[in-house]
């Protein structure tokens, strides 16, 4: 790190510049029936090959989410509660993201339909899925997800995993060229404006960054939402979330990546740093700070063993599918933005994604109500 703090200076100057040109973004708990037949996608899929992202494994992966939002029951509210009338139905609470389980989780399975419809518009269910999109995001209902976000005791509420996954949603109906799209980002905004100020109030303050392998992970709640900014030029946002991943990783020495996983990750505190210090650093500033926090990325021969899941109807055990997901899509996001220097990782990334990606669908909710959005964002990065 000594040769980076050296040198940093003098490539700031052409940070504003690079930033900019880098490529930003790369446009837990019961058993529900089987929404597909497991089997016959698994015989079709040798776990050693590349996952093809075609038509059909849209129309799989599309049911996924588009039946899981639907669902109330079982639901984790992680509500903070001042009195009796605070308590309510999931539905009544988040008429927008009541399903899937948990909030974050139904904010990242809408994600999935917009950013399937968006590539395949053709997909068998498009016309379900964009009255799901309309009647979920409706203006009323993202009205009381402000309301509930202002409650005095939920200022903590999903941060920053599930403020991460709304500005990921908005970026993907801001981008998408369809008059629902319009729309839709009309209803979300005052939630979009809200979480962006969530965002603004609440780093500055945050001393020391979170370095878990869950949704407490502070890097991955920096990438989503510096996508977000680069997309919409929001200046503030952007440079508040520049100057907050330096301060806290640009110093920072070999990281432990043989320590990894922990039981329970479904991202990776390595990778993750990673992934947003290639964001936000320019070029030759991130190759010489890589050198010094995981040099070991540049051999050709690196390899790192996919987390292995011994039960998938647990639903913290699963979370290492997910985390073969995560992984893939920063290896490949490396693997894009700097082919010469970390092309041999997109190998590396397709093997992850194989291992997990039979395992994304089935009878057990404990990963069907999650796991497909981190297959399609996984799929969605790899550029080959």
């Amino acid at each position: 790190m000594k040769k980076l703090v050296l040198v940093f200076a003098a490539f700031s100057l052409l940070a504003c510049k690079n930033e900019t040109t880098n490529n930003p973004a790369k446009p837990d708990e019961t058993s529900s029936d089987s929404i597909i037949d497991v089997d016959a996608i698994t015989e079709t899929i040798n776990p050693e090959t590349t996952i093809e992202f075609t038509l059909e494994e849209a129309n799989r992966l599309a049911q996924l989410p588009l039946e899981c939002v639907s669902i109330e029951y079982p639901n984790k509210l992680s509500q903070t509660l001042s009195n009796a009338e605070a308590m309510g139905e999931p539905s009544q609470l988040h008429p927008a993201f009541y399903g899937c389980f948990d909030w974050h989780s139904s904010v990242h399975g809408h994600w999935s339909l917009v950013a399937l419809l968006k590539r395949f518009p053709n997909l068998e269910k498009a016309d379900e899925i964009r009255q799901k999109l309309e009647q979920s995001l409706s203006a009323e209902n993202i009205k009381a997800e402000v309301a509930y976000f202002k409650r005095p005791e939920e200022n903590s509420y999903e941060r920053t995993y599930g403020w991460a996954w709304l500005l990921k949603l908005a970026q993907e109906i801001k981008t998408w060229d369809d008059p629902l799209a319009t729309k839709l980002d009309e209803n979300l905004q005052p939630l979009t404006d809200l979480i962006i100020s969530r965002y603004i109030e609440f780093l500055p303050k945050l001393k020391y960054p979170i370095r878990v392998g869950e949704h407490t992970n502070t890097a991955f709640g920096l990438g989503f939402a510096y996508d977000f900014a680069v997309m919409t030029e929001n200046t503030e946002l952007k440079e508040l979330i520049s100057k907050r991943a330096k301060d806290f990783y640009l110093k920072d020495d070999n990281c432990p990546i043989t320590w990894e996983p922990s039981g329970y990750d479904f991202l990776s505190p390595c990778l993750e740093e990673i992934d947003i210090m290639r964001r936000i650093m320019p070029k030759n500033a991130f190759f010489l700070w890589i050198e010094d926090f995981m040099p070991q990325l540049v051999n050709e021969d690196f390899s790192i063993e996919v987390g292995e899941v011994s039960d998938r109807s647990d639903g913290k055990l699963v979370h290492l599918d997910g985390l073969n997901f995560s992984r893939a899509w920063v290896f490949y996001g490396l693997a894009n933005e700097y082919p010469a220097k970390f092309g041999h990782l997109s190998s590396l990334a397709d093997s992850h994604l194989s291992y997990s990606f039979p395992n994304v669908v089935g009878d057990s909710y404990e990963g069907g109500h999650w796991l497909g959005t981190f297959a399609i964002y996984a799929l969605s990065q790899d550029k080959k």
